[in-house]
């Protein structure tokens, strides 16, 4: 009986530090087309980007925090949950790690079409 109730004020702890840290995925930068755009255009584009990658970055330290909340409220994990929760962890960070460096890269393609449009 102690066990189940436990159990269930952990799952209730659970669902309540989800719901206050609940990390949003930050929405994604805008980026111009560097052979149309102006220099304002590219100017707004790095702002842009900039912006997302700072947000990404909240994002990143919010879900570590929110996992180490997780695993303080679960107490005591067998070994093959802990890995299955470090998996998935891992992946979250990786794939949010991955969508910065696209956005980057794309902006970085947009600035070198900006620059040869003109030959400059």
């Amino acid at each position: 009986m102690k066990i189940l109730i436990r159990l269930i004020c952990s799952f209730a702890l659970l669902l309540g530090v989800h719901n206050a840290l609940a990390c949003d995925y930050p929405t994604k930068a805008s980026v111009a087309n560097g052979s149309t755009a102006t220099k304002e255009d590219m100017i707004e584009s790095q702002r842009s980007v900039k912006k997302f990658v700072g947000a990404m970055e909240a994002y990143l330290e919010c879900i570590v925090g929110e996992e180490k909340a997780a695993r303080s409220a679960l107490g005591e994990l067998q070994p093959e949950d802990e890995q299955q929760r470090q998996e998935m962890l891992n992946k979250k960070y990786n794939a949010a790690v991955d969508d910065m460096e696209r956005v980057a890269a794309r902006f970085n393609a947009e600035v070198q079409a900006y620059k040869g449009k003109d030959g400059s």
